[in-house]
């Protein structure tokens, strides 16, 4: 900020000697002493402020990033949430699909086959007589 060399500093001090005196000199710098350290009190505290405003803005910053890539995952988790549930109703829906020659012969066959004489499947007990059964 202020660039003072030593030399410099030598000659501030013979000419504040000279002017206020061996009397004032002592109290006048405990004066300018004082207004150098509010000064720099002062510049730490705006400095400290102005760090803590750019780590409060970039942290909105990570934090809307964090938020914009939640909604972007947010989104494609629902579209293949839609998806999976598209699927389960159109498998609700079609009945699983089947090979042609399989699934129609067997009903063709079942349809085709006639259903066997209730008459014919008995045996003839006149003609087959029963060996535990006697007649005598």
């Amino acid at each position: 900020m202020f660039e003072i060399s030593f030399p410099e500093l030598i000659i501030l001090a013979v000419v504040a000697l000279l002017v206020l005196g061996p009397e004032r000199l002592p109290r006048a710098a405990q004066f300018a002493g004082l207004w150098v350290r509010r000064a720099r009190a002062h510049w730490h505290e705006v400095k400290m402020q102005f760090e803590r405003e750019l780590a409060d803005e970039e942290l909105k910053k990570s934090i809307d990033a964090t938020r914009a890539a939640m909604q972007d995952f947010q989104a494609s988790m629902r579209e293949s949430i839609d998806e999976v549930d598209a699927v389960a109703r159109q498998a609700r829906l079609d009945p699983p699909p089947t090979q042609a020659g399989e699934a129609a012969s067997p009903a063709i066959e079942s349809e085709a086959t006639p259903a066997p004489d209730a008459e014919a499947g008995k045996p003839d007990e006149a003609a087959s007589p029963d060996p535990k059964r006697d007649d005598a």
